[in-house]
């Protein structure tokens, strides 16, 4: 059985300063969405909902402000210098 969450092994972390270098890339077209610039998170508990990238949007996800909210479950896996997501 895979216990993998977004291509990572259970217990994995990383820092937002480590995730802001990251760039975002859609496996669908392989659209380079930008690298995450903010986060949503749900209180109080603090669960994160989405990584937001830059620019607007042109796909299916949520737009907040000035950029592109990718929810956690449109992300597939965390390479070591990119962030694949799956948007149609």
């Amino acid at each position: 059985m895979d216990n993998t969450v977004c291509g990572c092994p259970p217990g994995q972390r990383i820092t937002f300063s480590e995730l802001k270098t990251r760039e975002v890339i859609n496996i669908t077209d392989g659209a380079r969405l930008g690298c995450v610039c903010d986060l949503e998170l749900e209180l109080p508990g603090g669960r994160v909902i989405g990584l937001i990238v830059p620019g607007e949007s042109k796909w299916f996800g949520l737009v907040k402000g000035d950029g592109l909210m990718i929810p956690v479950h449109k992300i597939k896996k965390f390479g070591e210098d990119v962030i694949l997501v799956e948007l149609c």
